[in-house]
Parts: structure tokens; C-alpha cells; sequence
């Protein structure tokens, strides 16, 4: 199911992961490689692809919530507004929401948009998890240590690092850590959806 407003999203109560980042971060190959289809999300050289809310049933289970990047390059200022506006919406009203997956590319230092956003989540108390994407661009070492950059520069304003996975979409790395993380917790809930953002 896709739209643009937060009330004509699904109405079961199924726990939903929104996956979230930049434009051209990677998302929609992370969204195809997590789930094993070729063309799931769709994906584009043109930043801003995904303008609407975009919903995945997975197993019947839980939904993979595929949300716009923040920060575009090529959409018009109205547009931006629109577009955040119905992201900030997403993210207050949406009970059915348990965490969100903000994606960083580990070949770029700590960005302020992403930082920018990380803080509002943080802020509005919604949980969240780091995806590192397209390790397979970095060697070993070069990984570790733009990791752990990132790690000193989120630690100085957080208390402790967020939960994080290293992903690439081309090998599958972090495919099985990020979907047994998502099993784990919807044990956890049995059923129940988190009570945040009452």
C-alpha cells in the first residue's frame, strides 16, 4: 500500500519498521536485498524517488515501511515542506510504529542531516536503529575506522551508541543480523504493540 497521509495507512495493528535515510543512500537496495526481490523498492539515480509512504507486508507478520529520504537535491522547496512535513507526521502519529532504521553511507564522515535527524527522533522518543550501508565500497580497516568516527561524533551528544548494523546490498551483508533483530523484538512484543507516542 502506498499514500502520502498517515490516516489512510493500514489499520491493522501489525508492529511496523520504517527505513529511512538520505537520498541515494542506498535504501531501496536495502529493501530489495533484505527481501530478496529484485525490484521491491524501486530503485533510481535520481535522489527523491520514493515520494510517498510505502508499506510491505512480511509474513503476514510485520510491515517494512519504505519512507522518502530527507534532504533532497532536486525537489522543489514546497515540495521538501510537503514531503517533511508528511515524514514528522508519519513518525508522531503512527501508534503502530516499534522502530526506525536510519540509513548512513559508511564511506561519508557524520552529516549534519543525519545527525540533525537522529536528534529529532530522539527527541520525539522514537526508537531507532543505525544501518550502515554500502560497506562493500570500504576495505576492512577503512570500515572500522569510519565507524568508529561516526560512533565518537553520535557520543557527543547521545549517552550510548544507537543499536547499528553493517549492510551491503550487492553481498548481503547484515541481511540475517537486521531480520533476526526485527524476529526478536516482535517475540518480545507477542503480539502487543509498544506504547509510544501516546
Amino acid at each position: 500500500m502506498s499514500n502520502s497521509e498517515v490516516a489512510k495507512c493500514p489499520k491493522d495493528r501489525l508492529p511496523e519498521y520504517a527505513f529511512i535515510g538520505r537520498s541515494n543512500v542506498g535504501k531501496s537496495s536495502l529493501i530489495n536485498m533484505l527481501m530478496e526481490r529484485k525490484n521491491l523498492a524501486k530503485t533510481s539515480g535520481r535522489p527523491g524517488k520514493t515520494q510517498l509512504i510505502n508499506h510491505f507486508i512480511i509474513n503476514k507478520n510485520w510491515y517494512l515501511v519504505d519512507l522518502p529520504g530527507y534532504g533532497y537535491a532536486r525537489v522543489s522547496k514546497k515540495a521538501k515542506k510537503t514531503f517533511q512535513k508528511f515524514i514528522t507526521n508519519y513518525f508522531e502519529k503512527r501508534k503502530q510504529l516499534v522502530l526506525a532504521f536510519v540509513l548512513v553511507d559508511c564511506r561519508h564522515e557524520p552529516q549534519p542531516i543525519d545527525l540533525e535527524f537522529m536528534q529529532y527522533l530522539g527527541e520525539s522518543q522514537i526508537p531507532f536503529s543505525i544501518a550502515f550501508t554500502k560497506a562493500d565500497k570500504l576495505k576492512p580497516n577503512a570500515l572500522q575506522r569510519n565507524i568508529e568516527a561516526y560512533k565518537e561524533r553520535l557520543l557527543q551528544d547521545w549517552e550510548e551508541m544507537p543499536h547499528y548494523f553493517i549492510t551491503s546490498s550487492s553481498n548481503s551483508t547484515g541481511r540475517e543480523d537486521l531480520l533476526d533483530y526485527i524476529d526478536r523484538i516482535n517475540e518480545e512484543l507477542g503480539g502487543q504493540l509498544p506504547a509510544i507516542h501516546s
